[in-house]
């Protein structure tokens, strides 16, 4: 449920092109509000089809529209999206002048890659057909400093390197494999709505953040059970088993006022935890 202080959850990643996890209600506005471009959105990624996760996604493609945006935008979700999302969208007064491709995903795949990044889904297990996503940054270059620049390698030649995959110094050739490493991308894990599962465990293995559902405190683990959620701590215990970095909390329910309580919980498994708060941003 929305309250005075939070909306539904979503959450975007800036890299290259921005990308949202799911689109609850006044997503558009939130992103004026925390000054993230929402015509710059290429792609949304949605766990599951409750309305908390994709009711947004009405607005922002109305406020795209009058934006006068024409770039194509991509929807990933489960089997079902696009006849709940596309049979609103497809009506008269609220077709969208630019292109939407709706893509349906029913197993664990990779759904979406650029030059920078790339995008996988693993299932999860909620109430309902639900996804967790992995966004994961392309490995890239780095040099070997000092041994480039001991064959001769600088200035302009560093990008010219990148570039071709190689360059002629001295009348000596050097490829760009002699004189760098490939460094992994940055990796983060976006559970959805889901019970502990070991799909997410393995996804999110040392990963540097993960961004568990931590719906309810362990007072109320038998409530969580039932419902197809977790609590903060059983997040904690994911993210420890897991050997994550960093765990983020989100999708908190109203009945607690004082997120604290949840917070705390978490911290006593797994120390590096924090709450998803309205605005927060992170460095990864």
């Amino acid at each position: 449920m929305p309250s005075p202080s939070r909306l539904p959850t979503c959450f975007a990643v800036k890299t290259g092109h921005t990308f949202l996890f799911d689109c609850g209600e006044g997503a558009q506005r939130q992103m004026m509000k925390y000054t993230i471009s929402y015509a710059k959105v290429k792609a949304i990624f949605f766990s599951h089809l409750h309305a908390d996760h994709i009711l947004g996604i009405f607005g922002l493609v109305q406020s795209l529209n009058l934006a006068g945006r024409k770039d194509e935008l991509l929807l990933f979700g489960p089997k079902g999206l696009k006849e709940v999302v596309g049979s609103v969208l497809s009506t008269r007064f609220l077709r969208p002048d630019f292109p939407i491709r709706f893509t349906e995903v029913s197993s664990a795949k990779k759904v979406y890659e650029d030059a920078l990044v790339k995008v996988s889904s693993f299932k999860v297990r909620h109430n309902v057909d639900a996804l967790g996503y992995v966004l994961e940054e392309q490995p890239i270059h780095k040099f070997y400093e000092e041994k480039a620049k001991g064959l001769g390698i600088r200035g302009r030649l560093f990008r010219e390197i990148q570039e071709k995959g190689f360059v002629t110094v001295n009348g000596k050739k050097i490829t760009l494999e002699e004189v760098t490493f490939l460094k992994e991308g940055k990796r983060l894990v976006y559970s959805g709505d889901t019970l502990p599962c070991s799909s997410t465990e393995k996804a999110a293995h040392e990963a540097d953040v993960l961004i568990h559902e931590s719906t309810f405190s362990e007072t109320d683990v038998k409530q969580a059970k039932l419902k197809f959620h977790s609590t903060a701590r059983q997040a904690a215990e994911l993210a420890k088993k897991a050997k994550a970095k960093k765990l983020v909390l989100v999708h908190f329910s109203n009945r607690y006022s004082d997120l604290q309580v949840l917070l705390k919980e978490a911290q006593e498994v797994f120390p590096e935890t924090e709450l998803a708060e309205e605005g927060k941003e992170l460095l990864i």
